[in-house]
């Protein structure tokens, strides 16, 4: 771009314009409308002409009208795609391991330990009935199967629930998926 003293010009990269004063080789002083005179490569600087209005230069090739028109067009809403795999995830998840649920197990025995999962497990899945939320996953790990086999003594007491093994990608054997029927006839 040709530049002369005298043209006025806009930084690129600031907000700020200001008038040629001297021009080098490759420096080009300005002075700014404050007064400071600060020098610029003559990439960093745009052109303008000082009797035009910045936003009707900017802004040639488009009406400020068909601009705002634009922006105040209703667009249409974008619904989040849910995808299948993601569809059947179970709402809750209630991970039974000992260390979850206590700091310390110092001084429990094991059947202390399996009370307090067993009473866990009873709780949640009460909640669960009462706030209306279909699947649960009670995760219980692997183990000796002890504790597995106590929750499905619970949950065969249920007449709304059926349980099965959860999704064995995501939880391995360690865990239980329970479905709570809704609306049973009493």
């Amino acid at each position: 771009m040709d530049f002369k003293v005298g043209d006025t010009v806009l930084v690129i990269d600031e907000a700020f314009s200001g008038v040629i004063k001297s021009i080098s080789q490759s420096i080009i002083s300005i002075e700014t409308e404050d007064g400071f005179e600060l020098d610029f490569n003559p990439k960093e600087l745009l052109k303008i002409n000082p009797k035009a209005s910045l936003k009707s230069e900017l802004f040639a090739e488009h009406s400020i009208d068909s601009v705002i028109s634009e922006k105040e067009q209703p667009k249409r809403r974008q619904v989040p795609k849910v995808k299948p795999k993601e569809r059947n995830l179970p709402a809750m998840e209630v991970d039974l391991h000992i260390h979850q649920l206590t700091n310390s197990t110092k001084q429990m025995s094991n059947h202390d330990m399996l009370t307090l999962q067993l009473d866990t497990a009873k709780r949640q899945l009460d909640f669960a009935i009462r706030k209306r939320i279909q699947k649960v996953v009670f995760i219980h790990g692997v183990g000796e199967g002890v504790l597995k086999l106590e929750l499905e003594y619970l949950f065969s007491r249920y007449d709304n629930v059926k349980f099965y093994d959860a999704d064995y990608q995501k939880y391995g054997l360690g865990a239980t998926e329970v479905y709570i029927y809704q609306n049973v006839a009493s």
